[in-house]
This record gives structure tokens, sequence and C-alpha cells, in this order.
């Protein structure tokens, strides 16, 4: 029986997939709301299975993701946010991830993207279409920025969240504004949410 952990800081998110999910057949080791918390879970569980929100209160899903791909390549992933952009579950793809699915989706159909990913390990499953990523081209470190940036946060700010460092925000921040064609922020904002990358 396949051993399941959930990572979303919200609650009623949590409760809903962990019935939905034992439901199915499926044990739900336990649940995490933060990033860290998730970390010390997955270490202490050894969970087959992982459902994964991108926006956690102290981190990125994608910095998750590519944790738990450092440590396994069995461990099955599947990415399920509000955010529906392209560019969102291209990043999940290429961070490791299985699936990415939208919070508007039906329980039959994260459990199906679960049961696909358990018998096809090395896949990658999502609605989503990837046309406008050839628009921006960004990275999953890039869209984590895009959103700080969004949010009114300041290079040092974004890189005190992030645990990188101030040069390396400021090389994120020209990439990202060379690929969205922008002069300054506030252009690469309004850029943005025409692709569908912020709203």
């Amino acid at each position: 029986m396949k051993r399941v952990l959930i990572v979303d800081d919200h609650a009623v998110v949590r409760h809903g997939l962990k019935l939905a999910i034992e439901a199915h057949g499926l044990v739900v080791v336990s649940e995490a709301s933060t990033l860290a918390e998730a970390r010390s879970l997955i270490a202490h569980t050894n969970p087959d299975v992982l459902i994964i929100d991108i926006n956690l209160p102290d981190g990125s899903g994608f910095d998750l993701i590519k944790w738990v791909r450092e440590i396994s390549k069995s461990i099955v992933i599947i990415v399920v946010s509000l955010n529906d952009a392209p560019q969102y579950a291209s990043a999940a793809r290429k961070a490791g991830a299985n699936a990415y699915l939208v919070k508007d989706s039906t329980m039959v159909e994260i459990l199906a993207a679960i049961d696909f990913a358990v018998a096809s390990p090395r896949s990658f499953n999502s609605k989503i279409s990837s046309a406008s990523e050839l628009i921006t081209g960004l990275t999953a470190r890039e869209i984590d920025i895009l959103q700080s940036i969004n949010l009114g946060y300041s290079n040092a700010v974004i890189a005190e969240n992030l645990y990188i460092s101030l040069s390396t925000v400021k090389t994120h921040v020209s990439s990202i504004l060379r690929k969205l064609n922008a002069h300054n922020r506030v252009q690469a904002l309004s850029n943005a949410k025409e692709v569908g990358l912020i709203t």
C-alpha cells in the first residue's frame, strides 16, 4: 500500500486530499504546512508519494521537489497548485515532478494522476499547455523571484527569503528582464501579466 505525504499550507485542502486519498486505498502518513516541516517529515516517514503545493510560507515547492530528487528518484511527486500558467507546469517538470495539476482539478483527476505516476514513475503529466513557455523560458527560480517582485520585495528581501546571495538575485532579475523583453521591473510585471505568469 502506497504511503502519501501531503504538503500544503491550507488545512482545508490537506483535509480534503487526505479523505479522498484514503478512500482511494492509499495511506496518508502525515501532513506538512511548510517547507521545513515537509523536509523533516519526508526524512522520518519515507513516503512513496508526495502531494506538493508550490506556494509555501517559508519557500517554494520547486525547491522541495529538487531537494527530494537529490535523495530519491523513485518518490512520486504530484504538484497541485493555484498557479495555472504553463511556465509553472514546465518548471515543475524540469524540477523533477511527475504531474502538475491546478487546484480546481477534480479529486478523480488528482487520484488518476497519482495512479498514473505510480505506474509510470518516469512520466510527466499535465493538462496545461506549454506553448507559451516559448514566450519567456523562465526557470523555476526566476518564477519565484518574479512572484517576489510582484509582491513588492526588494532584491535584499528576496535574497533573504530564498536563501541566496544578493548578487545571485540581481543576476536572476537581469535574466527575467531580458526574457520578458523589459527595461525595468514595472514593465516586466506588465509583460508577465500579459502571458499569464502573474495576476
